[in-house]
């Protein structure tokens, strides 16, 4: 995958280019990360990017001429049809769904804004989408862009040490993970579950699918809707856990 980064402050990426998963990706060619900095299109001296606001208000906004020129350099170095997706609090929600959608496309342009944001013009005429990390506000569009790139590089082929483990994370099969353990068998008087030692396979998936719903139900039971109940196939522990939920939710409400 053919990735690229606008960016005032590029050295901040060398904390996922030099380690970790996305390290590993592009030194086997999984993937490619470009970075571009808008100060180099500025046209004045001081390379300035920003500029006040009109109507006043506190802050800077970026300013469009050089965002303008640097989208279009990115563009002219991605791969034809890659998408310029903006990093705003004003963005859709960005999830495991949206990221397996990016890790299926050949190239993709992330815009990483600073100060109050982007002149709007350039987000109207140059921008193709936004997306937010969550209901906060951050100093910039680099760590946004950081944890999308982290977890659309995890679902590339080969990114990872074995192809399972992005198919078995939380969100992949709509749920959260389930417990995990490793050795010692019995740490601080705990003892890892009799079904982990028991070497069934099928036990095995069982429990762990099981654990998964149950931990989904009781910290996120948002995510256990209409349409993940028919893609997975509850035990009969699972469908009494699902009727007891819903009837304490039930008489919450009355």
């Amino acid at each position: 995958m053919d990735l690229h980064v606008i960016s005032i402050f590029p050295g901040m990426f060398s904390a996922i280019t030099d380690e970790g998963v996305i390290g590993r990706a592009i030194k086997q060619n999984v993937l490619s990360l470009t970075l571009h900095n808008p100060r180099a299109y500025a046209d004045d001296k001081h390379n300035t990017v920003d500029g006040r606001p009109y109507g006043g208000g506190p802050g800077m906004v970026m300013t469009p001429e050089p965002m303008v020129k640097v989208i279009k350099a990115a563009r002219s170095h991605a791969k034809p049809g890659a998408k310029v997706v903006y990093m705003s609090p004003q963005g859709k929600r960005f999830d495991h769904q949206t990221a397996k959608q990016f890790a299926a496309t050949d190239s993709l342009i992330l815009l990483a804004g600073r100060y109050e944001g982007i002149d709007e013009r350039v987000i109207e005429h140059h921008v193709d989408e936004e997306w937010s990390i969550g209901d906060f506000v951050l100093s910039g569009g680099e760590l946004p862009a950081m944890v999308m790139i982290d977890a659309i590089a995890r679902l590339l082929p080969d990114s990872l040490g074995n192809r399972e483990s992005a198919e078995q994370d939380s969100f992949a099969q709509g749920m959260l993970d389930c417990p995990h353990y490793a050795r010692p068998e019995t740490f601080a008087g705990q003892k890892v579950p009799d079904v982990l030692l028991s070497g069934d396979h099928q036990a095995i998936a069982q429990w762990r699918e099981q654990q998964a719903f149950v931990r989904t139900l009781e910290r996120r039971p948002e995510l256990v809707t209409e349409e993940l109940l028919e893609k997975i196939k509850l035990t009969d522990d699972q469908l009494d856990l699902l009727a007891e939920y819903r009837k304490a939710t039930s008489d919450n409400l009355n």
